[in-house]
């Protein structure tokens, strides 16, 4: 097993690298002679490597050989799971997407789900760990509310390892997009961030002096109820003007459709809107100040000033960035740091790359062993 410090190292260099030994060394604060102790062990193991990067024409003195990970470090496979989809990645051990799969449960019953991950994942060849992110309260491997999956304490992790034979690891959906962003991913180097997501649902996350805030509250989509505008539309649960009802994929297109007379699409939605269509276009510019208002609530409440914006339905941002802004301004306190928005525009696939980062996270503890 890495010790703590060693594992400080490998993290290091997985979230930062390619890094100099000088560099390294300054970000943890460690000693010359410490730094080699503690890297010896991981460039044995085949973790680390150093890259000789030659020093270029003209230079002089030692060439540079910075560490990085090996291109040898594995492979990896995340799962995002809905109602209705899997979502599939495989990646490098940074979290960087090779291959991209999706298709329809056809039955999601916990067997049939992991006999269906199991296919997929026996054949990509080297998975060292598969991720799984699925919408609701999970803890130690454990689905134990899974509405949209109609799923109670279910062991899924342990089902699915015991048919692969590799780790697999289970999180929120949301807690683990908030990792991916904050290891590999636009929120990168900010030492604390909010996490808005936006999409089928509305969620939140957070990252405090560099640790992802982990909360069974995460769980219950509470964010999707907070009161945005008063004269907006009702959410099933009859809240009127919340997150949910303005934010959300669902709620735009069944207003546009009911509007139009006709059923639409998210993709229509934006695209209509994008034409200048005046139905999707009112849609988006509601949507666009309550995007603003919750930003500029998740900074007030979170005393964070960035904010990671992801999912689905990031296009809001860019088709209504004026409402965006306004909405921003007026709600954040004068003299507050301004609020910075920072949109990955993954779209869907992000959530699978986030379960990929948690299987990657907890390999990080395993690597000496399995090498």
């Amino acid at each position: 097993m890495l010790t703590d410090s060693e594992a400080a190292v490998a993290r290091e260099v997985l979230i930062h690298g390619p890094l100099s030994r000088s560099a390294l060394a300054t970000r943890l604060h460690l000693s010359p002679a410490s730094l080699t102790r503690l890297t010896r062990p991981l460039l044995d193991a085949g973790l680390l490597v150093e890259r000789d990067d030659g020093g270029g024409p003209g230079s002089v003195g030692r060439p540079s050989r910075p560490l990085d990970l090996s291109p040898t470090a594995g492979t990896f496979v995340g799962v995002k799971l809905t109602g209705e989809r899997l979502y599939l990645v495989t990646t490098d051990m940074r979290a960087q997407v090779i291959a991209a799969h999706e298709s329809a449960l056809a039955d999601i019953s916990p067997d049939a789900v992991a006999t269906t991950i199991a296919g997929l994942v026996e054949a990509v060849s080297g998975v060292r760990g598969v991720g799984v992110a699925l919408g609701g309260h999970v803890q130690g491997g454990v689905a134990l509310d899974a509405p949209f999956l109609e799923w109670r304490n279910v062991p899924f992790a342990e089902m699915l390892a015991e048919r692969l034979g590799i780790p697999v690891a289970l999180e929120n959906d949301v807690v683990a997009l908030t990792d991916a962003e904050r290891w590999f991913g636009v929120g990168r180097g900010i030492p604390g961030f909010a996490v808005v997501t936006i999409g089928a649902g509305v969620g939140l996350g957070l990252v405090v002096e560099g640790r992802t805030v982990r909360s069974p509250d995460a769980a219950h989509g509470t964010v999707g109820h907070l009161p945005l505008l008063a004269d907006g539309p009702s959410c099933p649960q009859g809240h009127r003007g919340c997150a949910d009802a303005l934010l959300t994929t669902g709620a735009l297109t069944a207003r546009v459709s009911r509007d139009l007379g006709r059923t639409v699409g998210a993709d229509d939605v934006f695209s209509l809107a994008r034409d200048g269509e005046p139905t999707a276009r009112a849609a988006i510019d509601d949507a666009g100040e309550a995007l603003g208002i919750l930003c500029a609530l998740a900074a007030n409440l979170s005393l964070q000033a960035d904010i990671v914006l992801a999912g689905e339905a990031t296009a809001i941002v860019d088709l209504a960035r004026d409402r965006v802004d306004e909405a921003l301004a007026r709600v954040r306190p004068g003299g507050s740091t301004p609020v910075r928005v920072h949109v990955d525009r993954a779209g869907f696939s992000a959530w699978a790359r986030g379960a990929a980062a948690v299987a990657i996270q907890a390999e990080m503890g395993r690597i000496p062993q399995t090498l």
